[in-house]
């Protein structure tokens, strides 16, 4: 492994994805600043020290030739599952989850980079797999990359960390429907759909004069359960399970055009707003900078989501390719599932805004993987 960087590379540095990046890293510390209020304060310092401490990883990673990382893959995925699996014997509970590795004053969240296990390990089959003329996947061709998803997909979700889990199972559909399926696979996913939508319906919508036969409510814990069922009627229980939903909307909408002003929201001043410096630090932006900044954040966003998927169009190979694309949809799922967790769209399920939230483990993972973006960009025209 050689750590280098030549004179060739630097033209192809994908520059506008760096500033998306940055400028949303520092406005999420900025924002940070006013959410981290006792008793969190002030965890803005120790982002601080997250986003450096991220940066010299992806750095490293910029400088490390991506085909090396590539031969690295399946280490790299089974050594994610080993932690996973030692988060059962060794591991930190906290808020209903067995998720964290405690090492005196570091936690880290084995499930944040088992989401980069899974891309990396995708793009390796979707690269060794190709041949030339080889038509569209089959279902008995997609047996290893459903098993590659699988199992990472069943560990997070027993944590139980239903978020994550949905977050790794969303982007590795995206990475597969890239790969190119059979038309009738894409059909199975529609009829998925519109059968989870169904049971959504019987198990909390349909009125019955009978007690109600279930089919996924009773398999699920009682918080979860809830979260669903505050999403669907979030007036029903205003002081438990809608509670989160209706602080964080009626911060986001008294913000306005121009929001309250840095450090004079009501809502997080209060500390009304709950985990205001995690799940929801955009109802916190929201609030105190109104709807013109977030905007100016989705803007942001939006460059990053565009600019990363140009790298994979542009990728020299298809591990290249299939990586950034991988990247781009984790990333897109989260701040997708996050924003519209917080303003009521979607159910509330515990999902950190990807550079905004306050979290080690998030920060590093995502810079982790805007560093192998930028490495595929400077290599297309290597080999």
């Amino acid at each position: 492994m050689q750590l280098r960087i030549e004179r060739r590379m630097v033209p192809h540095i994908p520059w506008g994805l760096l500033f998306c990046v940055l400028g949303i890293a520092a406005l999420g510390i900025w924002n940070l600043a006013s959410a981290s209020r006792p008793p969190h304060a002030p965890v803005w310092y120790s982002q601080t020290i997250y986003l450096g401490v991220a940066l010299g990883a992806a750095l490293v990673v910029c400088l490390v030739d991506y085909r090396w990382i590539q031969r690295m893959t399946v280490p790299i995925y089974v050594l994610n599952i080993v932690a996973l699996i030692a988060l059962r014997f060794v591991g930190h509970k906290a808020k209903g989850a067995e998720s964290w590795f405690v090492l005196g004053p570091i936690r880290v969240q084995p499930a944040e980079f088992m989401k980069i296990g899974v891309v990396l390990m995708l793009a390796k089959i979707y690269h060794d797999d190709f041949r030339p003329g080889q038509g569209s996947y089959n279902v008995w061709r997609l047996w290893k990359p459903v098993l590659v998803v699988g199992v990472p997909f069943v560990l997070v979700l027993v944590q139980p960390d239903l978020g994550t889990a949905l977050m790794i199972f969303l982007s590795s559909l995206t990475v597969l429907i890239f790969g190119k399926v059979r038309w009738y696979l894409v059909a199975m996913m529609v009829v998925g759909l519109l059968a989870g939508a169904g049971i959504i319906w019987n198990d909390y919508i349909r009125d019955s004069p009978e007690p109600r036969t279930t089919i996924v409510r009773h398999h699920l814990k009682k918080h979860q359960s809830q979260r669903i069922s505050g999403w669907l009627d979030p007036e029903a229980d205003l002081r438990g399970s809608g509670y989160h939903a209706a602080q964080s909307k009626i911060a986001v909408g008294s913000g306005g055009m121009t929001g309250k002003g840095w450090r004079e929201g009501t809502q997080t001043g209060l500390s009304f707003l709950p985990e205001q410096h995690t799940d929801f630090i955009f109802s916190v932006w929201a609030e105190e900078h109104g709807f013109l900044s977030c905007l100016v954040l989705l803007a942001l966003y939006g460059g990053l989501f565009s600019m990363a998927l140009a790298v994979g169009f542009n990728a020299r190979d298809r591990f290249g390719a299939f990586v950034a694309v991988g990247v781009t949809a984790m990333l897109f799922w989260q701040v997708f599932e996050n924003i519209g967790m917080v303003i009521g769209l979607l159910p509330v399920t515990g999902i950190t805004l990807p550079l905004m939230s306050y979290g080690g483990s998030s920060m590093l993972s995502v810079m982790l993987s805007i560093g192998l973006l930028v490495n595929i960009s400077m290599r297309r025209h290597m080999f």
